[in-house]
């Protein structure tokens, strides 16, 4: 009952002097609200990287060639060329690969695109029917590459959504003519915005047959007698067994490149599940990192709030003595100034959450705010508990300095 009574003493106390209430609450306004976007623009930059990777599926596997080695001495990564297109059909046995569910070779390089007066160099990627599924790939427009197109090495084409949008702006390319290293080929389709990051994206991508990207389009190497490829996607039977899958494809692919015991792999296996798991990890310590340099704000309002406390001790001095000579007790005058110092936390606190939703929903209308603010419940709650554990720890101190006061020379003072 008594931190009821003291709860409405402190809103009159509040009402009385409103200017400076709020001054004082602006400190930990500014706090809460810094702490609930900077966690906010933390978890939606990390929900926004994460979609991403999920978007390209979690059970996803790139093989791509690795470093050579020439007299013990190892070459740049992606250098040794040993990996071919008969690697990649080889992955595509089942009975060898149980883990294995589809295989996707690729081969990329860059080449100028050229459409009347527009021109774009970017990577033209020579691909099987596969590769849009393994890749989770979407067409907006047109189609994909067929069977038949593969077969014969058709002079076709996919354009990505910002490849498209770059070199045909507003018209529609599907069933016109884009000239690939001077080279004429007809857009089948476009794919659908997918994201993801660098410049090498499928949305800045073109998709050809593979064969023709190997033999008349880029004069791709031999090895063994066989094209090589720059990549080779993998999609595993099911998020369980990527690891599986992963075992298996090395186990080939060493035996095929006849690799002894003590020799590295001659290339790489990137495991799209341990990018996900490594970008959650960076994300968490990226989101703590910038709630703590909001919470500086809550120390900051914090302080101002024992300023204020104790310049408010100084004030009501002469009520202090009053309510002792009366018989009030030490933890009672303790109570009442704690109980202010809260309720001015609170308040502020939520006013806070208040600016923070709003500048999350001004974000929202930024185009080149390209992620959502995320401001969610445990925040929210981690916000509003600070800035209460503000008040009281700063609280304290007035709070003490108004018990030590002797009744006497308090009734004396004017």
């Amino acid at each position: 009952m008594k931190v009821i009574k003291y709860f409405q003493v402190a809103l009159e106390s509040i009402t009385a002097h409103k200017l400076r209430a709020i001054l004082t609450m602006l400190g930990i306004i500014i706090g809460v609200a810094a702490v609930l976007v900077t966690m906010g623009i933390g978890r939606g930059a990390a929900a926004n990287i994460t979609s991403r990777i999920q978007s390209q599926g979690t059970n996803l596997l790139s093989i791509s060639p690795g470093a050579s080695s020439s007299g013990g001495v190892s070459g740049e990564s992606g250098s040794a060329g040993t990996l071919t297109i008969a690697d990649a059909h080889t992955l595509m046995n089942r009975a060898l690969h149980p883990a294995v569910e589809m295989v996707a070779p690729e081969y990329g390089a860059n080449a100028q695109l050229v459409y009347g007066s527009k021109n774009s160099r970017s990577q033209v990627t020579g691909v099987t029917t596969a590769q849009v599924t393994v890749r989770n790939l979407t067409v907006a427009s047109g189609r994909f590459l067929t069977e038949e197109e593969i077969q014969n090495q058709s002079q076709v084409v996919v354009l990505g959504s910002e490849l498209a949008g770059d070199l045909f702006e507003a018209e529609n390319p599907v069933g016109l003519s884009v000239r690939i290293n001077a080279q004429p080929f007809q857009v089948v389709g476009v794919l659908a915005r997918s994201g993801g990051f660098g410049r090498n994206t499928p949305d800045e991508q073109a998709y050809v047959p593979i064969g023709l990207a190997q033999g008349r389009l880029f004069n791709a190497p031999r090895y063994r007698g066989e094209y090589t490829v720059t990549a080779i996607s993998v999609q595993a039977a099911s998020a369980e067994q990527v690891d599986a899958a992963q075992r298996q494809i090395e186990t080939t692919l060493r035996l095929r490149h006849n690799l002894k015991a003590n020799v590295d792999n001659d290339f790489n296996i990137f495991n799209q599940a341990s990018l996900l798991e490594t970008a959650s990890d960076i994300a968490q310590t990226l989101t703590v990192f910038l709630g703590a340099i909001g919470a500086v704000s809550l120390i900051v309002g914090g302080i101002g709030i024992m300023n204020i406390m104790l310049v408010s001790v100084t004030e009501r001095t002469r009520e202090i003595g009053l309510r002792k000579a009366i018989g009030a007790h030490d933890h009672d005058i303790l109570l009442q100034f704690l109980v202010e110092a809260l309720v001015l936390c609170f308040l502020g606190g939520l006013i806070g959450v208040g600016l923070a939703f709003g500048l999350a929903a001004l974000f929202a209308q930024i185009p080149s705010f390209t992620f959502t603010v995320l401001i969610q419940p445990d925040a929210l709650m981690l916000a509003l508990g600070f800035s209460l554990l503000s008040g009281l720890i700063f609280g304290i101190y007035p709070a003490l300095r108004a018990t030590r006061l002797d009744p006497i020379e308090a009734l004396r003072s004017e």
